[in-house]
């Protein structure tokens, strides 16, 4: 596949990397058009999750009152509210084969939010061998890409998957989303071209049986609420949502895939968030949808302008289980797989956070 150019050329990195680090793609120079298809694009995808339901609300609200009608005709006006709302919602447009079509990864203004970030991806090569020879390349390989944090706004998983340029990094995979996206229909348009997966197990496990490599932000809804400005937290702890999250884990271990931690520096910045009283988290993760309330620039559902670091760290691999297993020993191995996991995350933090700028930072396991 040919590289698309983001522009003529790549800006060198600024950052020195510590040994063993493999820089897999550097940031592009962001541009004033760049700003404003970032600004625009923002508005209608980020904003569509605040602004989409009370567009649709007032409507139906100012339809059914401009036009005093009786009891017959509102059932009527309902059912073609409905199958006009069903239309919109599992409408054909939305397979991925209509995304391939009109080349909608390729589209500049996916350009332009790599640039606007300083989209950069680098690989700690620790271990491997000097002449790259034993380089995990997620090009020609499946595995379980885990991209953490989740932020407010999953952009880190979003930019890594979205883009056809970072597939020369991450290679292609599919994005696991929460099924609450299908209730977003712009956005659940995007995630459908991009072929996303459903967060259900069987989803998942169909997935990975079919050769597929997929992507999780483990942390998921929840880790929304975690961190600052969360009562007990510190501006300076980075927190992910990872102590009872093993999920993914006993996925890779039933396939045979192997796990890829990467942490995004940046991602916890793009929004701020409101401290909300705690009935509002818990409604959120009973309900598995965010009520959260986030704001960027001048307020609005637009980020604040962050670089974005990936560091990918070395594969964690699944132990081999021949036979049938009890689930006494399969858990045995999902909790050691885990904490190999954690303590590689940690790691690769603890290894970058000074060329990021966050040396006073510590990462949390919650």
């Amino acid at each position: 596949m040919a590289r698309a150019a983001l522009n003529p050329s790549p800006q060198k990195s600024n950052y020195k990397y510590p040994p063993n680090t493999r820089v897999l793609l550097e940031p592009y120079p962001v541009t004033r058009k760049d700003d404003i298809l970032v600004k625009l694009s923002s508005m209608l995808i980020v904003g569509s999750v605040l602004w989409g339901p009370f567009v649709a609300y007032s409507f139906i609200k100012k339809l059914w009152c401009k036009y005093n009608v009786d009891k017959s005709t509102q059932k009527k006006m309902a059912v073609g509210a409905a199958l006009a709302a069903l239309c919109i919602l599992i409408g054909p447009y939305r397979h991925r084969k209509v995304g391939k079509a009109l080349g909608f990864r390729n589209w500049d203004v996916w350009k332009s939010w790599l640039r606007f970030v300083a989209f950069e991806v680098i690989q700690d090569t620790t271990g491997a061998d000097p002449n790259g020879g034993d380089w995990f390349d997620l090009r020609d390989r499946q595995s379980i890409l885990s991209i953490i944090p989740h932020g407010i706004f999953p952009f880190a998983l979003g930019l890594a998957a979205l883009p056809e340029e970072a597939e020369h990094a991450f290679g292609s995979f599919r994005p696991i989303v929460a099924t609450a996206t299908s209730l977003f229909p712009i956005l659940r348009t995007i995630l459908s071209w991009l072929g996303s997966v459903d967060a259900s197990r069987g989803s998942v496990n169909k997935a990975l049986s079919n050769g597929l490599s997929v992507g999780v932000a483990p942390g998921g809804i929840p880790e929304m609420f975690e961190g600052y400005p969360k009562p007990g937290t510190h501006p300076d702890d980075e927190c992910a949502l990872l102590a009872n999250r093993k999920g993914f884990i006993r996925m890779a271990i039933r396939h045979g895939v192997p796990v890829i931690p990467v942490y995004t520096f940046g991602a916890t910045k793009m929004f701020k968030r409101l401290q909300l009283p705690w009935v509002f988290e818990y409604i959120s993760k009973m309900l598995r949808i965010s009520l959260c309330l986030f704001f960027g620039q001048l307020g609005l559902p637009v980020p604040f302008r962050q670089r974005l670091l990936y560091v990918m760290g070395r594969p964690i691999f699944p132990p081999e289980m021949g036979g049938i297993v009890d689930d006494e020993v399969l858990q045995e191995q999902v909790d050691a797989m885990h904490q190999k996991f954690c303590d590689e995350l940690i790691r690769i933090f603890d290894k970058y956070k000074d060329c990021y700028g966050w040396q006073r930072k510590r990462l949390e396991i919650v």
